[in-house]
């Protein structure tokens, strides 16, 4: 029963992240609702690095922490103008992330005596896309929404693998929105380009 309750609340809000900031992509009018998707990230994290550490999945749980600066950051940047956030906070989440991953990695391989098994080649699927992803969304670069397909197909094959049947089915409905704001965000970046002559 708690198990069900930490994949309906880390699913749900990761869901919601998904839905609001694929809506928002490129609609400055609708900020807030970027705002709101950074804030359901950092909501649902906590049950998601539960469930990760319960089924020891220590690079994704590992990952799904490192990226908790840069979500901080993309939240930051929403809420005010990002030519004035200080380079510091950029800097930070980057180290703090890459400190993570080694040693998520790393401890998978101590514990596991090395890259042995498809789900921590699914996990470093995971680690690739979200932090990327993120970071590059945080930095309102559209490549993100790529890394983030990577990330979902990757959480789902795993989370199904290990029969969490409502994360996996969360990872493959995020994924639709995940391609949708992959498209807006092209429909935005062809709005800003100049008109050729």
């Amino acid at each position: 029963m708690e198990f069900l309750f930490l994949q309906i609340w880390g699913g749900g809000f990761y869901l919601a992240n998904k839905v609001l900031l694929s809506i928002s992509e490129g609609r400055a009018e609708l900020n807030r609702l970027k705002i709101w998707g950074w804030a359901c990230y950092l909501i649902g994290l906590p049950a998601w690095i539960v469930i990760l550490v319960i089924k020891q999945d220590w690079i994704a749980a590992a990952i799904e922490t490192g990226g908790a600066p840069s979500m901080i950051l993309g939240l930051i940047i929403a809420m005010r103008d990002k030519n004035n956030l200080p380079a510091v906070l950029d800097r930070f989440a980057m180290f703090f992330a890459y400190a993570l991953i080694i040693g998520g990695v790393g401890y998978s391989i101590f514990v596991h005596g090395g890259i042995t098994s498809i789900t921590q080649v699914l996990e470093t699927g995971v680690m690739a896309g979200f932090l990327g992803g993120t970071y590059l969304l945080a930095k309102d670069s559209r490549n993100g929404w790529l890394l983030f397909m990577v990330m979902n197909a990757s959480m789902g094959a795993l989370m199904f693998m290990q029969n969490s049947y409502i994360l996996a089915g969360q990872q493959l409905i995020s994924l639709c929105f995940v391609i949708y704001g992959y498209i807006q965000s092209g429909k935005s970046v062809a709005e800003l380009a100049p008109a050729e002559s």
